[in-house]
């Protein structure tokens, strides 16, 4: 049974999910010629590293060891840099449509990288869980081609596959330093970490952004993108770590097609169907599925009360 604290991990998780959902569209309509990919991350580590170290001003200072500072720098280098960097490349060279159906390989990856890093056992319920979600999320973007553009690229699949596997592997290598501080700590640092790596690659393209001219709709997008989609998110996803397995925290990855499609239904893009109801309750069943798979501390926790 879920206690608590769970529940504000899910809660977290799924208000993260919905702001990386719609992100897959505001932020296409972004690269389509008003900011470039590069200058796009820029902007958004600039934004998380300025938010999150004024936020721990008014906060209890944390002391980082010199060891947790290197796993944090793995972090941002892979949660940050690489997941975030490929993702806008891959995304401004194929559809939204194609990065949402690859989106959903996340749970499975991190399942792998739990189990080889963290010793996660990979139970039959797991499997289930994982393979049901997947069917959902597929079942549901298929069927909702007519909502998106179609433009596709090999080369762009491939960059966006390669981030889904930087995320997963960043979920796995930070879990044990989410336990130890705050989400604030943890981001400010992550975020710190990618400015000072992007900033020799992206000065020259942020500072030839037109920002007078970028227009209301483009200021909107941009300021959803850099508060919606990487400040808030960012700061739940630690508190999600502490309360919650990474392969439950990729099972959310599942939303984010839900997320897209409720977008294109508002928008007028897209209706409401019975395949997408369907698509919806495969999705949170293979959450729930996996959420009630025993972790490694619940088979230890077992064993030990076996012994006595």
């Amino acid at each position: 049974m879920n206690t608590p604290k769970q529940y504000q991990g899910h809660i977290a998780l799924l208000c993260s999910s919905i702001f990386f959902g719609l992100n897959f569209v505001i932020s296409k309509s972004l690269l389509n010629g008003t900011v470039s990919p590069v200058s796009l991350n820029a902007l958004r580590f600039m934004a998380g590293a300025a938010a999150f170290w004024l936020i721990s001003l008014f906060m209890k200072s944390e002391k980082v060891g010199r060891r947790d500072l290197l796993i944090l720098l793995g972090g941002s280098a892979l949660g940050l840099m690489l997941n975030q960097i490929l993702f806008v490349q891959g995304l401004s060279r194929t559809s939204s449509i194609n990065a949402s159906i690859i989106s959903t390989t996340v749970p499975m990856l991190t399942m792998i990288f739990s189990a080889m890093i963290l010793k996660e056992p990979i139970s039959w319920m797991k499997i289930v869980g994982v393979i049901i979600g997947g069917v959902g999320a597929i079942f549901l973007i298929l069927n909702s081609i007519h909502s998106f553009d179609k433009e596709s690229s090999l080369l762009g699949d491939m960059l966006c596959l390669a981030s889904c596997a930087a995320y997963s592997s960043f979920l796995v290598i930070t879990k044990p330093i989410s336990q130890r501080y705050s989400p604030v700590t943890v981001m400010k640092w992550m975020f710190l970490f990618a400015v000072v790596l992007i900033m020799p690659f992206s000065i020259k393209s942020v500072t030839i952004i037109d920002f007078p001219g970028l227009g209301t709709q483009n200021w909107l997008a941009l300021g959803f993108v850099l508060v919606f989609a990487t400040i808030i998110p960012y700061f739940l996803i630690p508190v999600a770590q502490k309360r919650l397995r990474p392969t439950t925290q990729a099972m959310y990855n599942y939303v984010l097609p839900i997320v897209a499609t409720a977008l294109a239904v508002f928008t007028g893009t897209g209706i409401v169907t019975v395949t997408k109801v369907i698509a919806s309750v495969l999705v949170f069943v293979g959450v729930y599925i996996v959420t009630r798979s025993k972790s490694k501390a619940d088979l230890d926790a077992e064993k030990s009360n076996q012994a006595l």
